[in-house]
């Protein structure tokens, strides 16, 4: 094999692993004090109030599907699966849930123990305790396989 050709396919594995490495990441980053840095915010504070909003999961929506929030405003979502089978709720952006609806068909069993996540079962009741920092619409979606695909997906404006 000549250099040239070889070099070539060097680069191209990794920029090829590059990417895939970038598809599976998840819907937020450590900054270099270790610190999460989420698309839709952080992760809030229980010392300080917050508004409750209660969401209900159901084959295959959420109610209310559209909320609408102040920059800064911290919320205490309190999430309940009313329906028949497993349900999550990811808050992020549509791309990020999109990558990670990806990954999520290749692993359909996989749970989320991240803050701004949370897969229930049946009957069952979570928290998400969360600071919107950052202006923007984002989305929140139930990434099992085929549950976003048949609209179970909801949308936080933040003003």
């Amino acid at each position: 094999m000549n250099h040239q050709l070889e070099t070539t396919m060097k680069t191209t594995l990794k920029l090829g692993l590059a990417l895939a490495a970038l598809s599976t990441a998840p819907a937020f980053a450590h900054d270099q004090h270790g610190h999460g840095n989420f698309s839709a915010g952080e992760p809030g504070n229980p010392g300080k109030p917050a508004r409750t909003i209660e969401i209900l999961m159901n084959e295959m929506d959420y109610a209310p599907a559209r909320i609408e929030v102040k920059r800064g405003e911290q919320i205490r979502f309190v999430l309940r699966n009313v329906g028949k089978e497993d349900h999550e709720l990811l808050l992020a952006t549509t791309s990020e849930n999109l990558a990670h609806a990806v990954e999520m068909k290749k692993h359909p069993h996989m749970e989320h123990d991240d803050p701004n996540g949370v897969r229930l079962a049946p009957n069952k009741t979570a928290e998400i305790l969360w600071k919107f920092s950052k202006a923007g619409t984002f989305e929140f979606s139930c990434l099992i396989p085929d549950h976003r695909d048949y609209g179970m997906v909801g949308h936080v404006t933040v003003k």
